[in-house]
């Protein structure tokens, strides 16, 4: 798909129609729409056509553009659990994958990029017995987090309900809430990659107060960020630059209003404190 949104950003730029483009690698119309929407694979010498006909002779970007062939035509981590996963939850993976930047506004729960095995398992079953569904599910939700180790840029911010809200029963809930606080204390104190914020109570009202929301954003390439809202039945991907701009004000609204990195990390250690005395 982001191969796809580059080919028909640099065939709009030229001034060329999907006619003119599809004629140019012996297709139609309709089969050059399906490319720039990332629905069909791709064959390197019909990208290296395209590119010569758009113009494209820097020989980098001719080079990102042959290895992004290379690395659309395989099967990503996700496909192993995509019986278990919703479709419209496997679309936004594939663009979270190739984000080298992903920045978070939660206001209910700890992310999943963020969370330990038992919350997610907590979160992910709803306090019952798992199945094979449910196991995969949270499996896929542990695969995910390997971002952290690849040192992928992350920025997120949570309301203070996220972190103080408690997951599972009365005693268990409790066991689960310290260990996500300590590993969340632990992504603060060891993770440069990530920053995280939390947004105060007493803040009151804040920029944010609509919901959760994601912001990726992919420097090494000429697109746009991307929004995507997540609901219960089904999640949004959103480009539109209006959008993404709205979003991405939101975002910085709500670092100003959070607390510093400094003083959520000192926020989550007198939280676990409470909890380990309690």
């Amino acid at each position: 798909m982001l191969l796809g949104f580059q080919l028909r950003q640099y065939r709009e730029r030229g001034g060329f129609t999907s006619e003119a483009a599809g004629e140019r690698i012996r297709a139609s119309a309709s089969k050059i729409s399906r490319m720039e929407l990332g629905r069909v694979g791709f064959k390197i010498r019909d990208i290296e056509d395209l590119l010569k006909m758009y113009g494209v002779t820097d020989r980098k970007v001719q080079k990102q553009f042959r290895e992004l062939v290379a690395e659309s035509n395989k099967p990503g981590w996700w496909k192993e659990y995509g019986d278990a996963l919703h479709k419209w939850f496997i679309r936004y993976v594939g663009f979270e994958e190739a984000a080298d930047q992903i920045r978070i506004y939660e206001s209910q729960f700890v992310p999943g990029l963020l969370q330990t095995e038992e919350y997610a398992r907590e979160i992910i079953s709803g306090g019952v017995q798992t199945d094979e569904v449910t196991e995969q599910r949270i499996k896929a939700r542990l695969t995910r987090q390997k971002h952290l180790e690849a040192g992928k840029r992350m920025w997120i911010i949570l309301d203070e309900a996220a972190v103080r809200r408690p997951i599972g029963g009365k005693e268990r809930g409790r066991e689960i809430m310290r260990g996500q606080l300590r590993h969340l204390i632990h992504l603060c104190e060891n993770f440069e990659n990530v920053t995280l914020q939390i947004v105060p109570f007493e803040v009151g009202a804040h920029a944010a107060e609509a919901g959760s929301f994601t912001i990726l954003r992919y420097s090494e390439f000429e697109l746009s960020d991307i929004v995507y809202l997540e609901q219960l039945t089904d999640g949004e991907v959103m480009d539109k630059p209006a959008t993404v701009e709205a979003y991405t004000k939101a975002m910085t609204r709500l670092s100003v209003s959070a607390a510093t990195p400094d003083e959520t990390l000192s926020m989550l250690k007198d939280m676990l404190k409470d909890l380990e005395e309690g």
